[in-house]
């Protein structure tokens, strides 16, 4: 973190040198976008950068990959040292807190403002401005790669039960599952314990039931925040979750054993999962074939108030000490990744969701939700929308997250290995990732978050 801060620090107190301006002969003007998506996202994004290049001639943004969200932000540490940082780069959501506290950007309303473009920013969905946006509302960085976690269920398999709907609360989950494996189903449910599901298992199940996962609003309110989810509702959630993997109804399923709950899923092997709407066209692509499936929003216990669920992807920010052209053509790029055209090519080839009304609106305009293999996405925005955000469920601020996520799964993996209690594995997951968040505040030293 220290180089984080010092590399971070430096750019934002000026030590960088800003790049020399293009001549006003020199057109089209170059600027560099960094981005961690791989594989068939980033040739996406490689489209999408072609398409802004041809659609004006004054600029031409130079996209690269960086391989993975860490990479992408180590790298761009590394070049601010080197004074060669990207004019844009993309920020996982985990991100905020460092981005926000290093001051070593400009931020993303003001750029527009000053470069001419009006941004109805209301035109965000709130559950996903707000993640990104100051406690005054400012947008520092544009949304970008957004998504929310849904459940994927088996309507065969259901069908086999006397179930024609998915489950919408926990205590049915139980149930169904039970009548699963007694239909002669090997695998019900698939879940992975691993860093990354605390997106899926903690994050998001304690947003929809308006439950804490830190002190001071999830950090919003003070970097002195500490971890509190050994004493909320995820306590029962991780002991109901933990008895029917014991009864046999859960199966973990991961990479490292040979197939992951995706892959479970889309087989037939397992009759339900809870994962990404991104990973939607994944289950389109690959699904066993016949096998008829679907969508719906993340359960929630009786009697539980539904609150919105969580965005999770990554932000655009622009950076500081970059040239007056780069920036205008920054501005610009910012300006064609928000039009509603783009978040329809967005969506359509990457699974990711619109993060505009204006956008959604357009998409259901050009009828993009009426069928295969896009029908069923929607239900990400009705999630992420079922209410206005709390001061809860409008993200988690908490600074070194990637390390707190990785501390929760290796206590899941001790709690579901019986090394520990629930409690006990809970426990000692607020210990560590308050010792986390202690180390975080004392990088920043009088801080306050914007």
């Amino acid at each position: 973190m220290s180089i984080i801060k010092n590399g971070l620090a430096a750019l934002a107190a000026g030590a960088i040198s800003v790049s020399a301006v293009l001549p006003a002969s020199a057109a089209p003007a170059k600027f560099d976008f960094w981005f961690g998506l791989s594989g068939d996202l980033a040739r996406v994004v490689d489209t999408m950068c072609k398409n802004f290049n041809e659609s004006q001639k004054d600029y031409e943004v130079v996209c690269t990959s960086q391989g993975n969200y860490d990479a992408t932000l180590q790298n761009t540490i590394a070049a601010f040292r080197a004074g060669k940082q990207p004019t844009v780069v993309q920020v996982y959501d985990v991100g905020t807190a460092t981005m926000m506290l290093s001051g070593a950007y400009k931020p993303a309303d003001k750029l527009m403002e000053e470069n001419g473009y009006k941004v109805d920013y209301k035109d965000y969905f709130p559950g996903i401005a707000r993640y990104y946006a100051t406690s005054k509302g400012e947008m520092l960085s544009f949304p970008f790669n957004s998504s929310t976690a849904l459940m994927y269920w088996n309507k065969d398999a259901f069908a086999k039960t006397g179930k024609t709907e998915a489950p919408k609360t926990w205590e049915d989950v139980g149930a169904d599952l039970k009548a699963l494996k007694e239909a002669g189903y090997e695998c019900p449910m698939a879940i992975n314990i691993s860093a990354n599901e605390s997106w899926q298992l903690m994050e998001q199940f304690s947003a929809i039931h308006n439950q804490p996962i830190a002190t001071k609003n999830n950090g919003y309110d003070g970097l002195d925040a500490r971890l509190e989810v050994n004493k909320t509702k995820f306590v029962q959630y991780v002991t109901d979750l933990k008895k029917w993997y014991d009864e046999g109804f859960i199966k973990i399923k991961s990479k490292d054993l040979g197939q992951d709950m995706v892959q479970a899923f889309a087989s037939g092997t397992c009759q339900l999962i809870l994962t990404s709407v991104g990973d939607h066209g994944t289950v389109g692509r690959t699904q066993k074939e016949g096998m008829k499936w679907d969508v719906a929003e993340l359960p929630a216990y009786a009697g539980t108030e539904r609150k919105n669920s969580l965005v999770g992807g990554a932000s655009l920010w622009v950076l500081s000490g970059k040239s007056e052209a780069e920036y205008k053509g920054a501005a610009a790029f910012l300006n064609f990744i928000h039009d509603p055209k783009t978040a329809l090519f967005w969506s359509t080839n990457t699974g990711y969701i619109p993060v505009t009304k204006s956008g959604f609106d357009f998409m259901k305009a050009n009828n993009f939700y009426d069928k295969a293999p896009y029908k069923g996405r929607e239900v990400a925005i009705e999630s992420l929308t079922a209410s206005e955000p709390t001061e809860i469920t409008r993200g988690i601020r908490l600074g070194n997250f990637t390390q707190i996520r990785a501390e929760f799964g290796t206590q899941m993996q001790a709690i579901f290995a019986n090394k520990v209690s629930v409690q006990e594995g809970l426990d000692t997951l607020v210990k560590n990732g308050d010792a986390i968040l202690e180390r975080f505040q004392q990088t920043y030293p009088g801080k306050t978050l914007p």
